[in-house]
């Protein structure tokens, strides 16, 4: 095979996936699905069983994914099978999923339970439903792909997460101020690019960081006892 028909043979196979400017319904579904998961898990399980599963999908799931980039062969193989789901930009480096996994397990060791909760919250739904509405009726662009469009998408949508969780908590006092500047931290940490890392890793850190000041200012966690 000359180097033309190689070249030809990688863009037709490249053509398969979807890139970051495409809606890609079945990707969001499936980390809408996927990290809604984690939180029931992360909810309703005790705090080692949850860890544990975590960690046991780290290890089935992260190593695989590095050594692939080292594998051409392997490469292909496990980018057909997760092709539905797969970016194109992800060919040739880890998979979103290793960047969430990691900063999944990274706040659940540093943070209380109900900051790792409302994370994941955050990152279930406002992080898809934002970069939606981003490529379809974002206009006016901030940082790159994003807009202010979608950056009003995530906000209202961890404003509904954070007063929503709270009142389930049975959290009255402060609720409405909370959530108000929870939903721009959501917001921020969707937005906001850090040194290039995918933002699977940085919206749960940035976000965990955020409500940890916030419900500690305003004495949260003294009545989630």
């Amino acid at each position: 095979m000359n180097n033309t028909q190689s070249s030809q043979n990688l863009n037709s196979y490249e053509g398969e996936f979807k890139k970051r400017s495409d809606v890609h319904i079945a990707r969001k579904i499936w980390h809408m699905t996927g990290v809604t998961i984690f939180f029931l898990g992360w909810t309703f399980l005790p705090y080692w069983i949850s860890m544990g599963l975590l960690i046991l999908g780290w290890f089935l799931f992260v190593p695989p994914d590095l050594i692939r980039l080292y594998n051409p062969q392997l490469n292909r193989i496990l980018t057909r099978w997760f092709r539905p789901i797969m970016r194109k930009n992800e060919l040739d480096r880890p998979a979103g999923t290793t960047y969430l996994l990691t900063g999944v397990i990274f706040i659940g060791l540093l943070f209380p339970v109900e900051i790792v909760g409302l994370s994941l919250l955050f990152l279930a739904f406002a992080d898809p439903i934002a970069s939606y509405v981003g490529i379809r009726y974002g206009k006016d662009k901030i940082f790159g792909h994003k807009s202010v469009q979608g950056f009003v998408a995530a906000y209202v949508v961890c404003f509904i997460a954070t007063f929503a969780y709270l009142y389930f908590k049975n959290i009255s006092d402060y609720i409405l101020v909370v959530s108000l500047i929870a939903g721009l931290i959501g917001a921020l940490a969707e937005l906001v690019p850090v040194a290039k890392i995918d933002d699977n890793f940085t919206m749960p850190v940035l976000s965990s960081i955020g409500l940890y000041c916030v419900f500690t200012f305003f004495n949260i966690f003294q009545h989630l006892k």
